[in-house]
Formats: structure tokens, sequence, C-alpha cells
């Protein structure tokens, strides 16, 4: 019952309901019983305020927490929280008939309050309202993150800005920001000017906007984690900086397409350790957080292997393979960022066993790399903390289905020591064939369900029961500003110039962008610079007719009877092509016009065939081509409804065939 009342996202620990029913008017007012020395509360205080007078239309008579005396949402807590792994985010909420009370340790936990307050407003036809309600919550993991990855693609400042509100809204403390890769070091440094100049491509955040987004994300209670990847990914920095890579003769640049590349910083060359000293001592005041990502992955090699001044180096030092050089450089850099204050946080590569365990694995390597498990397991049983990724990495474009049914821990036995170590999780948007136009529809609706994972109790894992509330929670995410939705139809309104884009809306209600690194195949296909508004771009995971059509196609073949919502789509589907056939063609739209056409010729013998009982045998071999045409990729996208299509198909050939 509880489950079918309420769209929260995530889950609390626990909730009870009361008989009770807290009506919001005019007269709804907050007051903050605590010293709001950060002021998080109260601006968190405002931001509801504003959503909840949009969401319901009420002209509120206090549009700000009222002092020196009691608001109908009463809201106190202990101490103001210093953002780290130790952060206390529990809360209590409390919905009576006259007064909403909202309890916590801390300042942070008391906004995660607020945000669950807000997800319970509902209606009937008269009033909007707070169901009466107790709830008892607190995360499960203490590292709920979100990465992005910039360099690939530069993301503007208003663009983290609203994902970082909605991150917050769902209860994510850690935005770990990918700032440097060899398509862009995006790093002011007012001590190595170059890197701007010439590795950024004047694409770059100056050390104010890195203030300023760091405090945003502060206010927010969200933890911000810098990541300067190296030795590797370092085309851009030797751009500017060649003097320390590992090949002297090698032209340097910037790269514009996706990959692994071979430019690797010079681990033998003292100048390097003092550049990289020298830089985090300039960066590092930025980011307050105690832990400094350093990147560390997808080191190949290939420079140092060709420098023999680099292999005399492992020689004389006893180090025996690349991953015992790049460990020598990692312990080096760990002392540098240890003086500075920081813990040395990187991929999982730099699991090896000369690391010492003062570092944190991120593990992101799983079964696409290869292996039997993530090495988060590992790493927290040798002594490290350690954060997961593999399974979450949203920019694969894999169903939240794929991500959410991934627990971090799954059912690994651990001593109550290493379940401490293990820190939590990490979503990861890795920014190739994404841009600030379509980035918040590969992050959202799914990450909202990923939150989820990493906050809620390991029992809430019912994908239904997940699916219902999601699509609430991404209608109401758009009140952040984000684009996810509206962003589908700026996209095919450039692609026809401005024309009817109804057509291509239904295509793109059954089509879903190619996965798991399919599109932009080796990474040559696209450029950093190439158009990303592309039907590829207006389609999205998770496309939601084809969710309901297979759903439907799944119950008619289990129980024929229910032949009436399958014919519905069909019939949508057979008259869709003459639309799409009404509009005025360029080189954006032709590539799709045999999609559309076969579509509708396979839809339109399907529904024939299930309205008349009938099938002859000049209509299934039709059927049967155009099933074929379907089932072939077209323009980075994948129509994900043809093995239900196929189901249909089978079902007539096999009952109704003449």
């Amino acid at each position: 019952m509880l489950q079918e009342n309420y769209d929260l996202m995530p889950w609390p620990k626990e909730i009870t309901e009361k008989p009770a029913k807290f009506l919001v008017n005019s007269d709804v007012t907050i007051s903050i019983n605590a010293e709001d020395k950060k002021h998080r509360v109260r601006n968190a205080a405002v931001s509801f305020l504003r959503r909840l007078s949009n969401r319901t239309g009420v002209f509120l008579k206090e549009g700000f927490p009222v002092f020196n005396k009691e608001g109908s949402i009463i809201i106190s807590f202990d101490n103001v929280a210093q953002l780290n792994v130790n952060n206390n985010e529990s809360y209590t909420l409390e919905v009576n008939d006259s007064s909403i009370i909202i309890k916590a340790k801390t300042d942070v936990g008391a906004i995660r309050g607020l945000a669950t307050l807000l997800q319970l407003t509902k209606n009937d036809t008269t009033d909007y309202y707070f169901p009466g309600i107790y709830i008892d919550d607190t995360p499960r993991f203490v590292w709920r993150g979100l990465m992005i990855d910039v360099s690939r693609h530069f993301q503007p400042i208003n663009v983290l800005k609203r994902n970082l509100d909605a991150m917050a809204s769902v209860k994510m403390n850690v935005f770990h920001w990918h700032l440097t890769d060899d398509q862009g070091f995006r790093i002011e440094s007012k001590i190595y000017p170059k890197l701007q100049e010439y590795a950024s491509d004047g694409q770059y955040y100056t050390h104010e906007q890195i203030k300023d987004v760091v405090a945003y994300a502060n206010n927010l209670g969200i933890r911000v984690i810098p990541e300067i990847d190296v030795p590797g990914h370092a085309s851009a920095l030797l751009t500017a900086y060649p003097e320390l890579g590992s090949k002297k003769s090698f032209s340097y640049a910037i790269e514009r397409n996706a990959g692994v590349f071979d430019p690797t910083l010079d681990p033998t060359n003292e100048k390097t350790y003092e550049f990289l000293k020298n830089l985090f001592t300039e960066i590092a005041p930025l980011f307050p957080d105690d832990y400094f990502h350093i990147g560390g992955d997808e080191n190949e090699g290939k420079h140092w292997n060709e420098n023999e001044t680099i292999q005399a180096f492992k020689i004389e030092h006893g180090l025996e393979t690349n991953h015992d050089l790049q460990t020598y450089f990692n312990i080096r850099l760990e002392k540098i960022l240890n003086k500075l204050g920081k813990k040395l946080m990187g991929w999982d590569e730099i699991l090896t066993p000369s690391t010492p365990t003062t570092s944190v694995i991120h593990s992101w390597r799983g079964e696409h790399e290869g292996l039997e498990q993530s090495t988060l397991i590992e790493a927290a049983q040798k002594g490290y903390q350690a954060v997961l990724s593999a399974g979450y990495y949203i920019d694969r474009m894999l169903p939240i289905e794929h991500h959410y049914t991934v627990d971090p821990i799954a059912d690994a036995v651990l001593s109550k020591e290493e379940r401490k170590r293990i820190l939590g999780a990490e979503a990861t948007m890795w920014s190739e064939l994404v841009t600030p136009t379509t980035i918040d529809s590969r992050i959202w609706p799914r990450t909202a369900a990923i939150a989820e994972r990493f906050w809620s109790p390991k029992d809430i894992k019912d994908v239904g029961f997940m699916k219902k509330r999601l699509k609430k929670v991404s209608f109401n995410l758009e009140e952040l500003g984000l684009t996810h939705i509206k962003n589908r139809d700026v996209i095919l309104r450039n692609m026809t110039n401005n024309q009817d884009i109804s057509s291509l809306i239904t295509l793109s209600k059954i089509c879903e962008p190619l996965k798991v690194y399919e599109r932009n195949k080796d990474g040559i296909e696209y450029k950093s610079y190439s158009p990303f508004v592309l039907f590829a771009d207006a389609c999205v995971v998770d496309a939601e007719d084809a969710e309901i059509f297979n759903d439907l196609t799944s119950k008619f073949i289990d129980q024929p009877k229910k032949v009436f919502d399958v014919l519905y789509y069909l019939k949508l589907w057979a008259n869709n092509h003459n639309t799409f056939s009404m509009v005025d063609k360029n080189p954006k739209l032709n590539p799709l016009k045999d999609l559309s056409k076969s579509l509708s010729s396979a839809s339109q013998i399907l529904f024939n065939s299930l309205e008349s009982q009938a099938l002859s045998t000049t209509d299934l071999n039709n059927l049967k081509n155009s099933l074929v045409i379907l089932e072939q990729p077209h323009v980075d996208i994948e129509v994900v409804i043809t093995k239900s299509l196929r189901l249909l198909t089978k079902y007539c050939e096999t009952n109704y065939l003449k």
C-alpha cells in the first residue's frame, strides 16, 4: 500500500503512514530552530518554497523562512556539517494536520528531509496537501556521486549547477569533476598559463568560476572532487608542456577523437614532479575536500617502452613492469598530495601490491573489461577505501534496469572494517558523445534511480516499483531547469527546419541510441566539434512507447484476447509514415526514410492480420522483409520493438497464415 501511494526516490529507510493531512495554503511558513551558520537550510527552504508555490499555484504570504516565531514547517538540527565522509545525513520527518517537523543531526540532514517533503506533495480535486506520515531515514553509503567529464566536451557553469541541483534533489552528495584529458585541460593555471593558452581551446574554468561551483555545491551538501588525469590521458597537457612527455620527438596535439592515446608524462623526469607539485599546490586550495583524484587509468605505456632512458630507469630501480613504474609515479604523487592535506584517489589500475593503503581505489573495471567482478571488494579486503563505478557507466546508454540491479556490495561477505572501507559509488558521465544540449538526457532520469541504489536499503530493488516512481521524479526534475525532456523537441525542430515534428517524436519513442560505444565505434566517426543534434541525440534510453508496447506484446502472447492496446500502437505506427512523408526532406532526415516506411509497412500488415485473423503468404514475406530493415542500425540508433514485432509475426504466421 505504501509503495502504491508515494513516489519517493530514494525510498526512505523507514516510513509509516498517519491519519493526518497537512493542507498547502497561503499560510504555509518555515521556521529554522537552529544556528544555520552556513545558511544551507535557509537557502534550501527558499528553494523549497519556490518549488512548492510553483507546483501548487498557491500564493504564499511568506516566501522566506520566518524568524522569531514558529512556522508550520519546523526544522531543527544539532550541528553544521563540515562536508566529509563522516557526515551524518540522517533525518526524521513527521507530517501532522497542522505542523510538519523535520529533525536532523546536521544541517545537511535537514535539507535531505526537505527534499523528501517536497516529493510528498499530493493533490485531489480541491487541495494540494502533504499526507500524514512519519519517516526515519539515513543513507546506506556515505559516497553517492556523479562524475561529469568536461574535457571531451566542455560544460558551461549553468549546466553544472542545474545538475548539482538535480543531484541534491535525489540526495547525491559527491560531484566528481573530471577536468583534464586528451581533449582538453579545463583549469586555469596562473603558474603554468600555457595550459589554458594551448591545451584548452579557450574553454576552461577560471579560479573564480571553480570557487563558485564549489560554493554552490557546498550549499547543497555536495562535496566536489577534482580529477587531473595523469600520467596518461595527457595529450592536452603535453601540447602545452611537451618537455614533460615520454617521447621527445613526438608532436603533441589536443585530440579531437575519442579513444586511448599514447602521450604520457615521463615518470623518470624530476621536472614532471616539480610541475605537478606546483600545479597541485596551486589548484588544491580551490577544492576544500580531502580527496584528490589523479586518474591513473588506461596507460598502455607505449611511449615508455620506446624510451631508452625510461627503460634504463626501470632496471636501475628494480621496476619490472610499467605497472611498477606507474606505482612509483603514484607514490611520488601521494607524497605531494599528503603535504597538501589530500588523499590520493585513482582509477583501479593504481591497485598494485606496492600502492599504499592510504590511497583510495575507484573501481571501474568489471565484466565488460574481462574481469569476473569489479575490483571494489578486492580493494576493501586489501585495506583500501574504495568507490564503485563499474555497473554505473551511464554513457553506455544501457537501460535503467541494468544499472538499478547492480548492488555495490552484492552478496560479498565482509568484516565490519572492510564494509566501512567501501565508501559508496558513482555514476559516470563520460562526454565523448554529449554536449550541453544533450547531457541532461544522458544523465537523467536514470541517475535518480541509481541514487536510490546508493541511498536506500539493499532490499529496495523491485524494478517495476522503481519505474513507476521514476516517471514522476523525471517530470519534477524539470522544475530545476533540466532539459532532459524538452530538448528532444529542440533537436527535432532543428532537424526539420521547424516543420511538423510529430512523426519524428513517434519514431523517437521506439528508438534508442546504440549502446556500449557502438556509436562512434573506435572513436573515429565523431570529433569533439562534430554535430550532436542528430536523430540519435533526440532519442533516449528506455524509449517510452517501446517499453509499453513490449510489455503489451508479452501479455498478448500469454493471453491473446488482450489485443486492443497492441492494435492501438500498430495503427499509430502504420499511419506515421504518411505524416513523415509530408515533411520537406533534407540530408539529416533522408536516412530515416527506410526506417519510417518499413515500420509503417510492418505495423499495417500486423494490424490487419490481428484484426482479421488472416495472413497471406505475400503479406508474410513483405512483413519479414520490413523486419529485416528495422533490425538494422539506422543513423546510430536501434529500433527497440523489433523483438516484439517478431513475436507478433510468429503468432500471426502460426495462427492465421492461409
